[in-house]
């Protein structure tokens, strides 16, 4: 049974200034940093062969953001303005309760958005779309009204330093 999501995980080529932005732009906590390297295990699990990698698990309340800074194999090119329109990870989106003042906070910050908070094509929510430092997308959204965005969340109990 799916009880529910659990993470996103984002590849990124700094994990020290990537998890510094989110726990200081979104009030992410840091619930582990840890890594990996000589693991066959985690080698079938991730697809990869000879990885190795750091990684750190970032709290934002009802879901969890994972970071990963691999060290092998080799990464490859980064492309920070890739389209939301390509096969891949999309976005991570933030619920707020004030997205005009979540934008003007960021956007003082230096973060740049595609747009200003707009009203989703007639639906009941605000939107916009931003980029990390690693130029993946990050929406804001606010929900004004009942509609299939207006759903409860749940509040797991992360286990801070729990090793089972």
């Amino acid at each position: 049974m799916i009880i529910g999501v659990h993470h996103t995980a984002i590849s990124t080529h700094d994990i020290e200034a990537l998890s510094a932005w989110y726990i200081e732009m979104f009030g992410l906590e840091k619930l582990c940093d840890d890594g990996w390297s000589d693991a066959p295990e985690l080698d079938k699990i991730v697809g990869l062969d000879n990885s190795a990698a750091r990684f750190m698990l970032l709290s934002g309340g009802n879901h969890c953001i994972e970071l990963f800074e691999f060290s092998s194999p080799e990464r490859g090119e980064h492309t920070p303005s890739r389209p939301v329109c390509k096969p891949g990870f999309t976005h991570i989106c933030f619920a707020v309760d004030d997205i005009v003042a979540e934008h003007a906070r960021l956007s003082a910050a230096g973060m740049e958005f595609f747009s200003a908070p707009t009203v989703a094509g007639g639906r009941p929510l605000v939107a916009t779309y931003g980029r990390d430092p690693d130029g993946n997308v990050v929406e804001l959204l606010q929900v004004i009204d009942d509609g299939p965005f207006a759903f409860p969340t749940t509040q797991p109990q992360w286990k801070v330093g729990r090793k089972d």
